[in-house]
């Protein structure tokens, strides 16, 4: 009876053994696609929003902030009965007005439905790795899998570790062969979504079956020439201006806006472009020569200026058409969107995109 138990313990701890073996695949992996960080091919591992060569040209907040990887995504397929992250973080989360998940969350969609986040911990820093599992005991079936990365802190991605064995194929093609590239503030780098997968820029991402490239970045979503010279280097199927409250005047922006749809048009002369004016803020009083109702103006002054000579490919969408006074449930802080808030936005944005760009909402 004890040589049948120890037998049969044997045979439990190696079947358990086995189970346990994971496969590693690192960043960067030719298995591995990464959608949304358009300078990747010369970043290398580095999961970040600006190429390497252009740090001394742009403002150092800019740059800090192009270090967190808002709108990355790894893309792959895969019939592994587990899923396994490793990250390293620089530091724990510690926003105001995010909170850990929304911060520094990696989102799991798979199949196109969301299945869990990895976060940073307290005692995130380098040398420091979590560990997050994302599913294991399932079906041996083929899945797609997307890793949003995070909105608002950098991250490593160490590995990811499928089953040993596990088959890995490519993710389902976009509906466009090029991203839609959004430029702008806090917002559209994703404050306030409870997680990465809930920017408004992933969730139409998601309606419409296209890739889509972030760069907005928090107070510093200026307009500034460089910014928008590099900006113009990404191919594009459309470009959609999320800025202007980052201006601290109205006579900044001027100086900024048609100068950055310029600079787009003289590498992009046909691609669409899409300006958006601010959306709600529940402290403005919605008072004509109060700030952002100038800079409402002044957006709509440049638009129809183009318009009228002869841009056919550019168009303007209302951010109180989005989220206006009406909807004020949708801010977490009287500023930025909340997830309801940017489920209006991008249900706004999507409907306009899918007849610019003869797409189906789906």
């Amino acid at each position: 009876m004890f040589k049948l138990f120890l037998a049969l313990l044997l045979t439990a701890a190696s079947l358990f053994g086995q189970a346990g073996e994971l496969t590693w695949l690192t960043v960067p992996d030719a298995r591995l696609e990464i959608d949304g960080l358009p300078w990747q091919s010369e970043n290398g591992a580095d999961l970040i929003r600006f190429p390497r060569r252009l740090e001394k040209d742009l403002r150092k907040p800019v740059w800090e902030l192009a270090q967190s990887p808002s709108g990355g995504r790894i893309r792959f397929s895969t019939d592994s009965t587990k899923l396994v992250i490793r990250l390293e973080y620089p530091s724990a989360p510690g926003m105001r007005n995010m909170h850990a998940f929304g911060q520094t969350g990696v989102d799991l969609y798979f199949d196109g439905i969301y299945r869990g986040t990895a976060i940073a911990t307290p005692d995130s820093k380098p040398g420091n790795p979590v560990e997050h599992v994302y599913f294991e005991n399932q079906p041996g079936r083929v899945r797609e899998l997307t890793l949003y990365l995070p909105l608002y802190k950098p991250v490593k991605v160490l590995g990811i570790g499928i089953d040993k064995g596990a088959g890995i194929g490519k993710a389902a093609s976009f509906a466009l062969p090029k991203p839609v590239v959004f430029y702008g503030t806090s917002i559209t780098q994703g404050g306030c979504a409870s997680r990465s997968g809930m920017s408004y820029q992933a969730i139409l991402g998601r309606e419409l079956n296209i890739d889509f490239v972030n760069l907005g970045f928090s107070g510093n979503g200026k307009g500034e020439p460089e910014v928008a010279r590099a900006v113009a280097e990404i191919d594009a199927s459309a470009f959609v201006l999320d800025f202007s409250q980052n201006n601290e005047t109205l006579e900044s922006l001027i100086a900024v806006y048609d100068p950055f749809i310029a600079t787009l048009r003289a590498k992009h002369p046909l691609t669409p472009i899409i300006a958006i004016t601010p959306i709600a803020n529940a402290r403005e009083q919605f008072v004509p020569g109060e700030k952002l109702e100038k800079m409402r103006d002044h957006i709509r002054q440049v638009v129809s200026r183009r318009i009228g000579a002869g841009d056919a490919n550019l168009q303007i969408i209302e951010g109180t058409d989005l989220l206006g006074p009406g909807r004020l449930d949708g801010l977490v802080d009287g500023t930025h969107p909340n997830d309801l808030g940017f489920e209006w936005m991008a249900d706004g944005i999507a409907v306009r995109l899918a007849k610019i760009l003869g797409l189906r909402v789906q």
